[in-house]
Formats: structure tokens, C-alpha cells, sequence
């Protein structure tokens, strides 16, 4: 009765550490390769997206088919759908990634005074993991950001989404990597499905020292777990749910902007999740609010509430078209409940009294913050121009909100005698 889970972990385990063997082989080439040679990889590879496409969509249909008939909710059917339009926005994402310029590999710090000169030297990892949603689309954003920090990519995506992924793999990075001149190995997809798999991403140090993490709150809270008991540093995208507070101040025609701005899809982390209105305004702003909302298809849950405020409804199967409203006596108390009760993802404060604006904001301690601006804006392709690999709500010093390629690197310090010029010429390069 045993065997068969015991079989499907060492499977799992087997092919997690194939894909990092051929990924490892093909870190050294990548750590000294030209940024350009990189470069090159990423626009052959929005190149071949077109030729592709029938494959791709052909693949996801049959992906889409399956999860359909296995009861997925049409909020995470949402993520793992691709048409032609969104396979066209990814062509687009990799040719901006291409030209995006290099972070720089070496960085002044200061003399010693004897005269040696301290530099701050960017080191690629060598090899990155990912497990991600069932969502086709991050397969190329990760690939590409982790291949523009000059490491290599082992892949774990969500079993429903696979045989879009493989596709994407085989047919439009593994021939780009090759058309570059480097290993196709560089990009590795794991192909065994089911969580182990993911499992077995996380625990293997020797392998994968860097794992990210995205996908349902607590799927990603347990493999974090695991990933720091076993010694792998996990940048973990969790929990989202977006908050927008009404300030009195508070212009209708903004208001109801903004929430319509913050649900245009449902199944994404930084949708509108926790409306929170200035009880001064509280029967007028509730009642626009339901019939706003309303109007995008989505409900309105006011007080009294029987679950808790946070409660990412993005992530409830069946229930994604839901929006948690609660009323506030004012902006520190909105942003102090809004960092209590949520991820810390993201908040808005829609007010036309700068004031109240400069007291939610200074009041609030999560990843982002904006003023009459929705949090759908909370993307590392909308906010810094290049796709993300995931959004870390860490409330502890290192990379937080949209993860790059530039957060993709390990810090090292470089010491060279006075007037050795050549070195530092070479290390730049």
C-alpha cells in the first residue's frame, strides 16, 4: 500500500535531479557568456514564438480540455489559457527583455588606505529552480529572467499546464539556446507531474541552491518549509490580494474607476481583494461599490463577515468573483488593518486629500503602495519593464515585491592593488 508513493517521490527526485545535472553542465558556459550572446537567446526565442504558436495553443487546448474536465475553476482556467493575443504579449515581453540593458557586473566601493581599491562584483548563481502556477505564460518569463542573470533554469510547472510548457521548451528556447551557441540544457523542464515533483525541487542543495516559489498560499508556505529545513534559499511568491481604501475625500468617479480597474481579472494576486471605506462615507460608497461591482460580475461581501478579512478570494475555487468590503475610520486605521489582515501584496488609497494620502502610505508597510492608481499595476513587466519571475512580500531585507533578473545574483567582493586597470576591465566584461 506504501510502494506506489514511495515510487512516485523517487521518480520525482530522479527526474528533478536529471534536470539539474544538464542545467549544472550548461552553468558554466552561461556564467561567462557575452550579455549579448544572452540577448541573442531571448529574441531568437520571441522569433520562434510565432512559428510555434499553432503547437503551443494546439497543446494548451488539450491542457485547457483536461483541467476542464477535471473541474478547474474558471479563475485558474483564466491563468492557463493562451490565445494568440497573449502569446503575441510574450514575443513582446522577450524582445523588451533583450534590450533591456545588463545589470552592471562590477561596482565601486572605495579606496583602503593603503591604496587597494574594494569593488562590489555581481556572480551568477549558476542554477535556479522554479516551481510555478499552471500558468503557460511564466515558462518564458522565468526562463527568460533567469537566463539574463547568466544562470541556468530548472522549471517545474503545475501538471496541468505541462504539455504546453514542453512545448514551449522543445520548440522555441531549447533551438534559441541552440541558434546562440549554448547548451539547450541551459533551460530544463522537470516532466513528472505531481507535487513531489515540486518537493523534490526544493531539497536539493547540492543542485539547486535557488529555488522560486509561486502559486496557492499554502502550497508555497509548505515548500518554503521544506526548502529551508534542507538548506535551499526559496524566494517565495505566497499569498496575494490587492486593498483599496476610500478616503472621505474620495472622488465617485475615481472610486468606481479604480474598482473597475482592480477586477479586469480575477484570477491574478494583485486584483482588488479588500475594499476598505472611510465610515464617514460608508452608505453612499457601499451602495456605489455594489452596484459597481456588480456590474463587472463580482460580489460585494459586506459586514458582517464570517471569514476573515484577507481572505484571498483569487485563489477560493468558485468563488473568485468575490470582493470583501469593511468600513475604517480613517487611513492609518485602513493601513494598519490592510497590514494585519493581508500579504502585504499591494494598496491604493483613493483620495483626493493629499493628506489622507501621505497618512495611508506612510502608514502602510506592504510591498506597494499607491495613491488613485489600482493595484493591477503591481507587475514586474507593468512597474520595471522587464517580466518578473514572481512578487516576494518578504518582510525581511532582500529582494521584495517583482523579482528581475538584477535580484538574481550573488554579491561578491573583488580587492585589486592600485593602478591594476586591466583586471577590473576584465571582470567588467
Amino acid at each position: 500500500m506504501t510502494s506506489a508513493p514511495a515510487q512516485t517521490e523517487s521518480t520525482a527526485v530522479e527526474a528533478v535531479r536529471s534536470a539539474a545535472s544538464a542545467a549544472a553542465a550548461a552553468s558554466g558556459v552561461l556564467r561567462t557568456a557575452p550579455d549579448d550572446q544572452i540577448s541573442g537567446v531571448l529574441s531568437a526565442a520571441a522569433a520562434r514564438l510565432p512559428g510555434a504558436a499553432d503547437a503551443v495553443l494546439a497543446a494548451n487546448a488539450e491542457d485547457v480540455a483536461a483541467a476542464e474536465a477535471n473541474g478547474m475553476s474558471e479563475g485558474l482556467l483564466d491563468r492557463l489559457r493562451l490565445d494568440p493575443a497573449r502569446l503575441e504579449g510574450a514575443a513582446q515581453q522577450l524582445v523588451e527583455l533583450a534590450g533591456t540593458a545588463p545589470a552592471p557586473r562590477l561596482r565601486y566601493v572605495r579606496d583602503l588606505p593603503e591604496g587597494s581599491r574594494v569593488f562590489e562584483r555581481r556572480v551568477p548563481v549558476g542554477v535556479i529552480g522554479a516551481t510555478y502556477e499552471a500558468r503557460p505564460a511564466v515558462t518564458l518569463d522565468v526562463a527568460g529572467q533567469v537566463l539574463r542573470a547568466r544562470s541556468a533554469a530548472v522549471l517545474r510547472t503545475g501538471s496541468a499546464a505541462l504539455r504546453t510548457a514542453a512545448v514551449l521548451v522543445d520548440e522555441v528556447l531549447a533551438p534559441a539556446l541552440a541558434e546562440a551557441g549554448l547548451p539547450a540544457g541551459a533551460v530544463a523542464l522537470v516532466r513528472e507531474p505531481g507535487h513531489a515533483a515540486a518537493e523534490a525541487l526544493v531539497t536539493q542543495p547540492d543542485l539547486l541552491p535557488l529555488v522560486i516559489v509561486r502559486g496557492s498560499g499554502d502550497t508555497t508556505r509548505r515548500l518554503s518549509a521544506l526548502g529551508a529545513a534542507a538548506g535551499v534559499r526559496v524566494l517565495a511568491h505566497a499569498d496575494g490580494g490587492g486593498v483599496l481604501y476610500a478616503d472621505a475625500s474620495t472622488d465617485p468617479a475615481r472610486f468606481r474607476a479604480l474598482l473597475a480597474a482592480g477586477v479586469d481579472r480575477l484570477g491574478v494576486c494583485n486584483r482588488l481583494n479588500l475594499l476598505l471605506l472611510h465610515r464617514e462615507r460608508w452608505d453612499e460608497l457601499s451602495a456605489l461599490a455594489v452596484r459597481t461591482l456588480a456590474d463587472a460580475g463580482v460580489q460585494a461581501l459586506l459586514p458582517p463577515h464570517e471569514h476573515r478579512l484577507g481572505h484571498e478570494w483569487a485563489l477560493d475555487s468558485g468563488r473568485e468573483a468575490t470582493v470583501t468590503v469593511a468600513p475604517v475610520d480613517g487611513p492609518v486605521e485602513a493601513a494598519a488593518l490592510a497590514s494585519r489582515e493581508t500579504s502585504g501584496i499591494a494598496a491604493t488609497v483613493c483620495a483626493e486629500d493629499e493628506a489622507a494620502a501621505v497618512a495611508f502610505l506612510g502608514a502602510w508597510d506592504g510591498t506597494g503602495g499607491f495613491w488613485n492608481t489600482t493595484t493591477r499595476l503591481l507587475d514586474g513587466y507593468k512597474l520595471l519593464g522587464v517580466p518578473e519571475t514572481g512578487i516576494s512580500v518578504d518582510r525581511v531585507p532582500g529582494p521584495r515585491g517583482p523579482v528581475t533578473f538584477p535580484d538574481l545574483a550573488l554579491r561578491q567582493f573583488v580587492i585589486v592593488p592600485p593602478g591594476e586597470n586591466s583586471v577590473i576591465g576584465g571582470l567588467e566584461g
